[in-house]
């Protein structure tokens, strides 16, 4: 069996926090996820937008990680394994931004790109 570890909605509200905090605005801690995600998109879109767009994201980002978990053994290692040729059994998966989204498998260096 493998051992993965991934929080893609930690690895995106990191990456929040650091805008916010890069433009001179830190968020104290012990915000939710909920909260944040809407400070974040308050700064681009108003109410009802704002607000589906920062349950969208948390939404797809649960989706996402469901679906690497229900598709590692299947397709993911396989691939990671044909493409990189690692051959552990540790998979950290973190979501990134680098001039787009994406997944990277942080042992093998495999990504995935989401957009």
């Amino acid at each position: 069996m493998f051992d993965v570890k991934m929080d893609l909605i930690e690895d995106w509200i990191k990456t929040v926090k650091e805008v916010f905090r890069g433009s001179g605005y830190p968020l104290e801690d012990g915000i939710s996820e909920e909260e944040l995600a809407l400070l974040y998109y308050e700064q681009t879109l108003e109410g009802e937008q704002a607000q589906q767009a920062a349950a969208a994201t948390l939404t797809r980002l649960r989706e996402l990680e469901a679906a690497i978990r229900d598709n590692l053994s299947a397709v993911i290692v396989p691939d990671i394994r044909k493409r990189t040729g690692y051959k552990g059994d540790l998979f950290h998966f973190c979501w990134v931004y680098n001039q787009g989204e994406h997944i990277i498998e942080m042992e093998s260096e495999y990504r995935i790109p989401l957009q």
